[in-house]
């Protein structure tokens, strides 16, 4: 199942470090976009939650407090996201065409350089090419954060997650990096994430619905249910909330839904599900892709499922047409 990496409405991003010590400052121009507007965010916290970040005349500018080495993420209009590693008093410039993203620059920082290095290796790559490249790099360089984000990037949220993998390459990356906060989170992480697999009881979660109400494991109750993962934008995750909607009603309360929205704005999910009647529990906390309850069942993708029985995981990232038939053959 392909991996419709985020959410975004338009655009492309630039950020970077200006000349204070505490700020990082970004700016570029991109060929063949005169305006728009996207998304830039940090999976380590570096910025406050979603960002917007404009175009104007094919050029832009982005600054931001930065008193510590962080990653910032740009996320593109075909749901490709560049890396921008920020560090504090510098400053990056972007190069980049509209029409050949994958060939975009980040000059100005030896780490910036070292991760357009990689992207050029990948750049006529196939899926397990890339894979390979990515591994090989973690391998040569387990102290740079340039292998902490290919480490989220391609085998903790990548299409087909190898947490396995993941969790040898965090170890290695920790004895590289031992005081790295994030890489003993995603070491824990990596060690919840193993346990959603088929065949084994769902992870305990604890969360909140649009409403404010408690949402966990009891939720779900006895029999069939669904987690799914979905997104306004997507027309797939559009499909399989239809075709779950006629599913839960068929099946007169013997199947359980819970949903979680990866729009990056609460209010405005809140309002959708109401407008369109959803009569399950809504999960949005604006944190998109990056949302700890999210992760903690291993939902990356968009859309992406996990089919439970009797509190047991039976199935999981199964297409629309799949988890469709195996719902209407069990109820």
């Amino acid at each position: 199942m392909n991996r419709t990496t985020l959410f975004i409405l338009l655009t492309l991003v630039l950020a970077g470090c200006g000349s204070a010590g505490d700020r990082f400052k970004i700016e570029g121009r991109l060929l063949n976009m005169d305006q728009g507007e996207f998304y830039v965010y940090s999976p380590e916290g570096g910025i406050n939650g979603i960002d917007t970040i404009r175009l104007q005349g094919g050029r832009m500018s982005y600054e931001v407090m930065c008193t510590a080495p962080t990653t910032l993420v740009m996320v593109f209009p075909n749901f490709s996201e560049q890396p921008i590693f920020a560090e504090p008093g510098k400053s990056v410039k972007i190069e980049g065409d509209a029409s050949h993203l994958k060939e975009m620059k980040v000059k100005g920082t030896k780490t910036n350089e070292l991760m357009n290095d990689f992207r050029e290796q990948i750049a006529t790559a196939n899926p397990p090419q890339v894979l390979e490249r990515a591994e090989q790099f973690i391998g040569d360089h387990p102290e740079s954060v340039v292998s902490n984000y290919l480490l989220r990037r391609y085998f903790i949220s990548g299409a087909t997650p190898d947490y396995a993998k993941a969790l040898q390459l965090c170890r290695t990356m920790r004895k590289a990096q031992p005081k790295n906060a994030l890489l003993a989170h995603y070491e824990q992480q990596l060690k919840q994430l193993s346990r959603v697999t088929v065949g084994k009881r769902l992870p305990r979660f604890s969360t909140v619905d649009v409403d404010n109400k408690k949402i966990d494991n009891a939720t779900l109750g006895k029999g069939l249910a669904v987690i799914m993962a979905y997104a306004t934008w997507s027309y797939d995750a559009q499909r399989m909330l239809q075709d779950m909607r006629m599913l839960a009603k068929s099946s007169k309360g013997k199947l359980k839904i819970i949903g979680f929205c990866v729009d990056p704005n609460r209010n405005q999910c809140r309002a959708i599900a109401k407008r369109d009647s959803i009569p399950w529990p809504v999960i949005c906390d604006g944190k998109m892709l990056e949302s700890p309850t999210l992760h903690s069942l291993s939902l990356f993708d968009i859309p992406d499922n996990i089919l439970v029985n009797n509190g047991v995981v039976i199935a999981k990232g199964l297409t629309n047409d799949e988890l469709k038939q195996r719902i209407e053959r069990m109820l």
